[in-house]
C-alpha cells in the first residue's frame, strides 16, 4: 500500500510537470485546460506502455568528474549542449553558447569574459585570472583576450558546470567551467561530413571533417571551417561595413591505440578571427560632433551602428596550439597525462573619433598588440569503478606569459589636419612624464602549480559521499615600461608627444599566494532514476597586479563559499527528464571592475577601467531543466534560471557605495526552449525541423547600474527545416536566425568627451538562408 501510494504521487507530480511543459511549447498556446488534459493523458499512456529504447531520451555522458559518467548520476549542476544542438541553432562562436545555456552570459567589453550565475570579472589587467574557465579537450584556455575556441566545427558536446570548480579541473575557477569536447578519431572508420550554408548579409558557413584510419591501431581526424557575415553598420567616410566578421581555421587529431591498455591522442589547431565590431555613437556627443555626423548622414542612437571615422576600426585574433594526451591502464587504474602548448595573438585598431580627423578627433591612434605563450602539464590517476572507495588524484602546472604594446595618441578634440597641415603635438596617453617612450609595454607571467583530488565513499547502493580538495600555489608578476614607436608610418607625420601621467612609482610587481579549496558532496539515489544531492564548495582566484593610469594598484585574492542542493530524475522509461537545483555563493574580496578617472593631459579626465576588490558579493537562485520525448519523432526541452546576484559590500575609494547593487551583465531571469522533429516520410527521405528560443530579462552592463547601460529584456528564436536522404547522405534545408528580428545591443560605454558609445552584433537582426549537408 505504501509503495503504491508513493508511485501514485510520483506519477501525478510528473504528469503535472509534463503537462505544464507541453502547454508552454504547444503551437498557438492552446487552452490551458485542454492542453493540460491532453498532456496528462499522453504521459499516462507513456507510463502504461513501456517504451522501446529508441523511444527514450538519449543518455548524456559527461566528464565533469574526469570520468565518463551519465550526467544524471553526477552531483553537479551541469547543462550539456550537444554538437547537433549547436548546429541546429545556427550558432558559430563559442560566445553564442550564452543563448543555449540559461545562467551563462558573455561580456564583450573590458577585456571580454564569460559569467555564470551572474558572476565573472572582465578586466584589462594581465594578471587577472578568469572566473569561468574554458577547457577544450582537457586543456585550459587562459590566454588574455582569447576565448580558447574559434569556430564550433566537429564539436561532440559542451558541458557547462555551474559554480566553483577547482578540486577536479587543472585550474581553479570560482564561477564555473565550460568544458568543450571535440569528436575523437574513430579506428577503422572512413567518413566525411561537409556543410555549406549561405544567407542574407553574406552570411556563410563552410566546414568539413574527414576521419581516416591509418592501419588497425591509428586514425586521423581533420576538420576545417570558414565562416563570416557582413555587419549592418556603415563607416560613411570610408564606405565600409561596421560589425562584419570573418573566421577560418582547422584542427587535426591523431589517435593511436597499440593495445587496449595504452592510447595516445596528438592534437593541433589553428584559428583566425577578424571583425570590425567597433564602438559607434549613441548620444551625449558634443554639439559640433553631432552636427558633423548629421551632415554626413550619421544619426547617433541606440539602434544605430554607423560612424564617420576616417580610420577603420578592426580586431584580429589568432590562436594556435598542440597537445598530447597519453592514457595508460596500470592494473585496474587509469593514468592520464595532458601536455599542452598554446599561443595567441591579439591586434586591436580601435580609433575613437567618430568623425573625419580633419574635422574633429579625440583618440585617432589606438593600436594594441598582445602575444601570449603558455605551457601546461596535467597528470591524474583514477581508481577503478565499483568498489567501496573510488578516487582521483592529480597534479597541474601552468605558465602563461603575455607581452603587450599599446599606443594611444590623442588630440582630445582638435582636428589632426587643418587645411592639410598636421597638428604639431599629440597627447601620449600611453607614455609617462619624464620618459622618452610614447607606447606602453606590459609584460606578465602567471604561474600556477596545484595538486588536487577527490575520494568517493560508496557506502551503499543508495548513499555516496564525495570529498575533494585542492592545494594551489600562484606566482604572478607584471611590469610596465615605455618604448618609442616611430609615428611616421602610422600618422604620416612626426609630431611632438606630451605624456599625461607620471611614471609608476613601482614599475614592477609580484604577488604570491597559497590556497586550499575543498568540496563535500553527499548524494542519495532515491530510486534507480532519481538522485538528490547537496554540495558545499570553496573556491579561489589569486591576487594580481594592476596598472591604472600608470598607477601601480595591486588587488587581493578572491574566495567563495558555495552551497547547492539538487534533484536529478528520469521518468516513464526515460521519456521525461527533470532536474532542479538551488544555489547560493558568497564571495569575499570579489575582483570587480569599475570606471575611474585618470588625467587626460588637457585639464580634463578620461574614464579608465580599474580592477579592485568588492568586500562582499552574493549570487543565489534556482535552476531547472526538463526534457520530454513524447514520440520517436519529437523531442522537447526547456530550461530556466533565476539569479539574484548583488554586491553585499562594495565601497570604492571611500566615495562611492555600490552595496546592494546588481552585478553587471546579470539578468534576473533567463530561459531556453527547443523542439526537434525527425520523421521518415518515405523509405529514403526524412523531414527534420528544429526551433529554439532564448530569453533573458533586463540587465545593466556597468557596475553601479547607471541608466545609460540598461539593456531591456529580449528573446531570440531560431528555426531550421530540412529534408534528408538516408541513401545518399545529403540533407538540404533552410534556416532563420533571430526569426522575429529582435534588436539588442551588446555593450554600452561612456568614452570621455565623445559621450555614450555602444557595440552591436550581427546576431541582432533576422538572417534567412539555405544549407546543404553531406556525409558518407
Amino acid at each position: 500500500m505504501v509503495t503504491e501510494s508513493r508511485a501514485t504521487v510520483r506519477l501525478f507530480c510528473t504528469a503535472s510537470a509534463g503537462a505544464f511543459l507541453v502547454a508552454m511549447l504547444s503551437p498557438g498556446f492552446a487552452s490551458a485546460e485542454t492542453t493540460a488534459d491532453a498532456s496528462a493523458a499522453a504521459l499516462a499512456d507513456l507510463a502504461a506502455t513501456p517504451p522501446e529504447d529508441t523511444d527514450a531520451l538519449p543518455d548524456i555522458v559527461v566528464t565533469a568528474q574526469r570520468r565518463s559518467e551519465n550526467s544524471q548520476r553526477v552531483p553537479v549542476a551541469i547543462q550539456t549542449i550537444t554538437g547537433d544542438a549547436i548546429t541546429n541553432a545556427g550558432y558559430t562562436s563559442v560566445t553564442d553558447l550564452q543563448y543555449l545555456t540559461p545562467g551563462l552570459q558573455y561580456d564583450p567589453t573590458q577585456g571580454a569574459a564569460f559569467q555564470i550565475r551572474g558572476v565573472g570579472t572582465t578586466s584589462f589587467d594581465f594578471s587577472n585570472a578568469k572566473s569561468v574557465s574554458v577547457v577544450v579537450d582537457d586543456v585550459v584556455m587562459d590566454g588574455q583576450r582569447a576565448n580558447g575556441l574559434i569556430g564550433m566545427v566537429d564539436i561532440a558536446r559542451v558541458d557547462v558546470l555551474m559554480g566553483p570548480q577547482g578540486t577536479l579541473f587543472g585550474k581553479n575557477a570560482t564561477s564555473g567551467v565550460i568544458s568543450v569536447a571535440t569528436t575523437q578519431p574513430q579506428l577503422g572508420v572512413t567518413s566525411f561530413r561537409g556543410s555549406a550554408s549561405y544567407g542574407q548579409y553574406n552570411d556563410r558557413i563552410l566546414n568539413a571533417t574527414v576521419n581516416v584510419p591509418l592501419g588497425e591501431i591509428a586514425a586521423l581526424r581533420v576538420s576545417a571551417f570558414d565562416q563570416g557575415q557582413d555587419g549592418f553598420g556603415r563607416n560613411v567616410t570610408l564606405n565600409r561595413l561596421v560589425g562584419s566578421t570573418h573566421e577560418y581555421g582547422g584542427r587535426a587529431r591523431l589517435f593511436l591505440q597499440p593495445s587496449d591498455s595504452f592510447d595516445v591522442t596528438v592534437s593541433g589547431d589553428y584559428a583566425h578571427h577578424w571583425d570590425s565590431s567597433v564602438r559607434t555613437p549613441v548620444s551625449g556627443q558634443p554639439a559640433a560632433v553631432t552636427a558633423i555626423l548629421n551632415s554626413l548622414g550619421v544619426y547617433p542612437g541606440p539602434r544605430s551602428a554607423d560612424t564617420a571615422d576616417s580610420q577603420f576600426g578592426e580586431i584580429e585574433t589568432e590562436e594556435w596550439g598542440a597537445s598530447v594526451r597519453v592514457h595508460a591502464k596500470i592494473g585496474s587504474h587509469d593514468l592520464t597525462s595532458i601536455s599542452a602548448y598554446r599561443s595567441t595573438l591579439y591586434n586591436n585598431n580601435t580609433p575613437a573619433d567618430l568623425t573625419p580627423i580633419d574635422k574633429y578627433a579625440y583618440i585617432p591612434y589606438n593600436y594594441g598588440h598582445l602575444y601570449t605563450d603558455k605551457i601546461s602539464q596535467e597528470i591524474h590517476l583514477a581508481s577503478p569503478e565499483g568498489g567501496l572507495i573510488t578516487y582521483l588524484l592529480g597534479g597541474f602546472y601552468n605558465r602563461l606569459e603575455a607581452t603587450q604594446t599599446q599606443l594611444q595618441w590623442a588630440t582630445l578634440g582638435a582636428p589632426v589636419f587643418t587645411n592639410g597641415v598636421p597638428i604639431k603635438t599629440l597627447y601620449a596617453l600611453t607614455g609617462a612624464i619624464g620618459k622618452s617612450g610614447n607606447t606602453s609595454l606590459f609584460k606578465s607571467v602567471n604561474e600556477t602549480g596545484a595538486v588536487f583530488g577527490q575520494v568517493q565513499l560508496n557506502l551503499s547502493k543508495q548513499f555516496r559521499i564525495a570529498l575533494g580538495g585542492r592545494y594551489t600555489h600562484d606566482n604572478n608578476s607584471q611590469s610596465l615600461s615605455y618604448v618609442y614607436t616611430d609615428p611616421a608610418p602610422i600618422t604620416g607625420f612626426t609630431p611632438n608627444f606630451v605624456a599625461t601621467s607620471a611614471a609608476p612609482v613601482y614599475p614592477f610587481g609580484r604577488v604570491k599566494g597559497d590556497n586550499f579549496s575543498f568540496r563535500v558532496s553527499p548524494q542519495f539515489q532515491i530510486t534507480p532514476e532519481a538522485l538528490i544531492y547537496g554540495t558545499f564548495t570553496t573556491g579561489y582566484k589569486p591576487a594580481g597586479i594592476a596598472f591604472v593610469g600608470n598607477n601601480y594598484d595591486p588587488y587581493l585574492p578572491e574566495t567563495v563559499k558555495a552551497w547547492e542542493f539538487g534533484l536529478k530524475s528520469e521518468w516513464f522509461g526515460r521519456r521525461l527528464r527533470f532536474n532542479i537545483d538551488i544555489f547560493r555563493s558568497d564571495f569575499t574580496n570579489f575582483q570587480a571592475t569599475i570606471l575611474t578617472k585618470v588625467p587626460d593631459g588637457g585639464g580634463g579626465f578620461l574614464l579608465a577601467t580599474a580592477i579592485g576588490n568588492a568586500g562582499g558579493l552574493r549570487s543565489q537562485g534556482v535552476e531547472a531543466s526538463i526534457a520530454l520525448k513524447p514520440s520517436r519523432s519529437l523531442s522537447l526541452s526547456a530550461s530556466g534560471t533565476y539569479t539574484d546576484a548583488h554586491f553585499t559590500d562594495y565601497v570604492y575609494n571611500a566615495t562611492t557605495n555600490y552595496t546592494n547593487t546588481r552585478l553587471p551583465n546579470s539578468p534576473d531571469w533567463s530561459a531556453t526552449a527547443a523542439a526537434d522533429y525527425d520523421r521518415a516520410i518515405s523509405s529514403d527521405l526524412r523531414v527534420r525541423a528544429h526551433a529554439d528560443y532564448a530569453y533573458r530579462s533586463s540587465y545593466w552592463t556597468v557596475v553601479g547600474q547607471p541608466s545609460y547601460s540598461f539593456v531591456p529584456g529580449y528573446g531570440l528564436a531560431n528555426t531550421r527545416l530540412s529534408f534528408a536522404s538516408d541513401k545518399n547522405g545529403i540533407e538540404v534545408g533552410v534556416y532563420a536566425r533571430n526569426l522575429f528580428d529582435t534588436y539588442f545591443s551588446t555593450g554600452w560605454q561612456i568614452y570621455g568627451a565623445i559621450g555614450l558609445l555602444h557595440y552591436t552584433s550581427p546576431a541582432a537582426r533576422r538572417t534567412v538562408g539555405g544549407f546543404v549537408n553531406v556525409k558518407f
